[in-house]
Parts: structure tokens; C-alpha cells; sequence
């Protein structure tokens, strides 16, 4: 069983007393987590009981904590990334389009991190790098990370067309990952889907998903 995990916002009972009665195979966590101190120290009561994964969202680069207690862990971040969790494929987008990078199905203003940080201004760069807020922003360079990969499921901080908040290009990448279901956060009002298989998953909500 994969436990698909709903934006917690700084919250993580709730998780931890589901993997603790259900002992699920994994969790995985679809952003906005938040993280008030390091993940392993928030997590630590059901880490050897769960492989515990996550993608970021838009929030998790508003402050420095967030930030730093979430990508401080590489190796559970699913992001631009296809890996095999319980027997499925899973591949991972973190983060959010927004207008001052790429906001489909308008053109990109900037296809890479390394084009917006040299137009950005010096002053407007963050620990010498891209502004931190933009840590959290999909470029057309994390779409092409899953160039000629598969998986089953696709998980997304952003939803799909069919969402009233959805993308176009959320669709196509599932499409040329030919995936068969699609889980997503950051909307935290659960939206029933018809047209496709996929699941918004909402604030603090858990979807189970059994083993194959």
C-alpha cells in the first residue's frame, strides 16, 4: 500500500498515526509540507516503518526553514525522477507555474534556472543562486527531465486540464509518461474527476492506494 499524502501545512499527525496503523509499504507526500524542523526529526517516529517520499510545492520555499529543512533530502525527493515504489513507477513534479517563469499555455519567458538567474539581477539572486521563491517554480527544463521515461503514476503539485486550476501541460507530460493515474495536492478542496484517472488530493487528506 502507498499512502498519497495531501498538502500538510506544517501538520503531521495525522500521517504518522496512519502509517502506524496501517504500515503501508510508502508514503508519498505532494508538497506544501512546511517542515518547521529538519525532515528526519519531524518523520522520525515512523522512519523505519514507511519509505517516506515527497515533491514540493509552492509554499515550501517561503521561508528559509521550509526551504532548507525539505531539499536538505535529496534522496526522498521524487522530483524530475522516475522510481519504483512498491511496484509501480512513480514520477515526480514538484512546484507551481508561475507568470514570471512559465505560465502555460502562454510561452515560456525562461526555459532554464540558468537563463532567469542571468536576467534576473544580481541583487534579486539568493545564496548565489536562483531567487528562493523561484526554488518552487516549474521550468520547461524539469519537463524535459522525463525525456523518453515511463512510469504508472504521475504526481504532481499542480493538477490536470480538467481541474478549474488545471494545465494543459500537466496532461502531455502524463501522456508521454504514459501513466495510468495521476495524485496531486495544492488545491485543498477535493475535486471529483471524470475524464481522468487522477485524484486532488486535499488539505491534510490520505489516499490509499493498494499493492499490486
Amino acid at each position: 500500500m502507498i499512502l498519497f499524502c495531501g498538502d500538510p501545512h506544517g501538520e503531521f499527525g495525522h500521517i504518522i498515526l496512519r502509517v502506524q496503523q496501517d504500515k503501508p509499504a510508502a508514503v508519498v507526500i505532494l508538497g506544501d509540507l512546511c517542515l518547521q524542523q529538519p525532515f528526519e526529526q519531524t518523520f522520525a517516529p515512523i522512519l523505519g516503518l514507511t519509505d517516506i517520499w515527497f515533491i514540493h510545492g509552492n509554499h515550501d520555499t517561503d521561508e528559509v526553514r521550509y526551504h532548507d529543512h525539505l531539499f536538505g533530502d535529496p534522496e526522498r525527493n521524487l522530483h524530475g525522477r522516475v522510481v519504483e515504489i512498491d511496484g509501480f513507477k512513480i514520477a515526480g513534479l514538484g512546484g507551481i507555474f508561475r507568470s514570471q517563469v512559465w505560465y502555460p499555455p502562454e510561452l515560456p519567458r525562461f526555459s532554464t534556472r540558468q537563463d532567469f538567474q542571468t536576467h534576473c539581477g544580481k541583487g534579486n539572486l539568493w545564496r548565489d543562486g536562483l531567487p528562493r521563491k523561484h526554488r518552487s517554480s516549474i521550468f520547461p527544463e524539469d519537463i524535459q527531465l522525463f525525456h523518453g521515461l515511463k512510469a504508472d503514476i504521475l504526481v504532481s503539485h499542480e493538477a490536470p486540464k480538467e481541474h478549474p486550476h488545471g494545465f494543459q501541460t500537466i496532461d502531455e507530460l502524463a501522456q508521454s509518461l504514459e501513466v495510468k493515474n495521476i495524485f496531486h495536492g495544492h488545491h485543498h478542496d477535493s475535486f471529483k474527476y471524470h475524464e481522468l484517472n487522477a485524484v486532488n488530493v486535499g488539505l491534510r487528506e490520505i489516499f490509499a492506494l493498494n499493492s499490486r
